[in-house]
């Protein structure tokens, strides 16, 4: 398997990991610069050249794996017989310098309801490198056309077209994905809140809409639901930052996705 396939699989598994790359060497070494490593907590991809080194690197990325806000870092290996390292001695005779680089697991964000603000909000988060899910019950809203604005996507894309229960996406979706509901119908909208309620794992709920519009729903969570107060209240409504008051779609887009991304700052801390 090569260094991109273990990397892409691990994004994919949603699992953390690290690159491991010899970035210099000086004299004589097991491999040259540019051989790579991709370390997971319990498998590894790859190599930089058995021995002392791998070992230690693979000792270390598994630290970085377990170590919050990682930061890249650089090791030095000297390879002579007067070294001797944690696994052992190399006596290559020459010097290398291997670079670790964490891959956290990424952000995971699922829009239901992908109309004007939904779009607008699509386009802003695809530049971040994230996993964002995009669910819909009505087919225009999802067509290639429509999503061509999001082709230079940072972020990996998974489009959903659900045409009767879109809350079974819910059950699909990694432990920690934040949720935000801004579908066209108010009764989609109730059922998602009463599901995304139900469903354990999730990160932040956050529901699009007027006081109004939750002083109903929040009767109905209570009283048909079956939810208490504080259940209910991990529904955050309304969404945004509050300073930012303007109605058009592009607007309230951008105040939602900065709100959002504060939300994983804290996450991260």
């Amino acid at each position: 398997m090569t260094w991109v396939t273990a990397v892409a699989r691990l994004r994919a598994r949603r699992v953390p990991g690290v690159l491991v790359t010899v970035a210099t060497v000086r004299g004589h070494a097991p491999r040259r610069a540019g051989a790579k490593l991709v370390v997971g907590r319990s498998e590894t991809w790859g190599s930089i050249g058995g021995g002392n080194i791998e070992a230690v690197a693979i000792d270390r990325a598994r630290e970085l794996i377990g170590t919050p806000d990682a930061e890249p870092e650089l090791m030095e290996f000297a390879l002579n017989d007067k070294v001797t390292g944690r696994h052992g001695v190399q006596c290559c005779g020459g010097a290398v310098t291997v670079l670790l680089e964490p891959l956290p697991v990424v952000p995971a964000v699922a829009v239901f309801g992908v109309g004007h603000v939904g779009l607008e909000l699509a386009r802003i988060l695809s530049r971040h490198e994230l996993d964002l899910h995009l669910v819909d019950t009505r087919p225009d809203m999802l067509t290639e056309e429509r999503l061509d604005v999001l082709a230079d996507a940072v972020a990996q894309i998974h489009v959903h077209h659900t045409p009767l229960l879109p809350e079974e996406v819910l059950e699909k979706l990694a432990p920690g994905t934040h949720i935000l509901i801004m579908t066209h119908d108010h009764a989609e909208d109730a059922a998602l809140c009463d599901a995304a309620l139900r469903t354990t794992g999730l990160g932040s709920i956050g529901l699009i809409g007027s006081a109004a519009k939750w002083a109903r729903f929040r009767q109905r969570l209570a009283t048909e639901g079956g939810h208490d107060a504080a259940t209910i209240d991990r529904i955050k409504t309304p969404i945004g930052l509050t300073e930012i008051t303007g109605k058009e779609p592009a607007t309230i887009a951008v105040s939602v996705a900065a709100d959002l991304l504060r939300t994983f700052e804290q996450d991260r801390h």
